[in-house]
């Protein structure tokens, strides 16, 4: 990003625009909410998957944007779920490493 040309008038407006591009903010919509937890079996033997394909792809997305291993995914996930009062917790490491890893 360049200098800018113009000149700055209104610093206190302009030192909060900075301020705020540190900000980070999440949601979680009723709809990705109940998406979390896998409904459908695989068809074949054995236990059920546990998470949904939403569960996992929205771990990989963080795990990439955050730059941050399997097992600070998971936690980072949990403790976000733990901020926001959400009854949900995150994929283990493992589950995401061996379904999408």
């Amino acid at each position: 990003m360049g200098k800018s040309t113009r000149k700055i008038t209104n610093w206190k407006e302009y030192n909060q625009a900075l301020v705020n591009r540190g900000s980070l903010t999440f949601w979680l919509d009723e709809k990705a909410k109940d998406a979390w937890q896998c409904q459908e079996h695989h068809g074949r033997r054995g236990r059920g998957f546990q998470f949904s394909d939403t569960a996992i792809e929205t771990a990989l997305m963080l795990k990439e944007i955050f730059g941050l291993s399997l097992r600070a995914t998971e936690g980072f996930i949990n403790s976000l779920f733990r901020l926001m009062d959400v009854q949900l917790r995150s994929p283990d490491y493992s589950c995401i490493n061996l379904n999408f890893g």
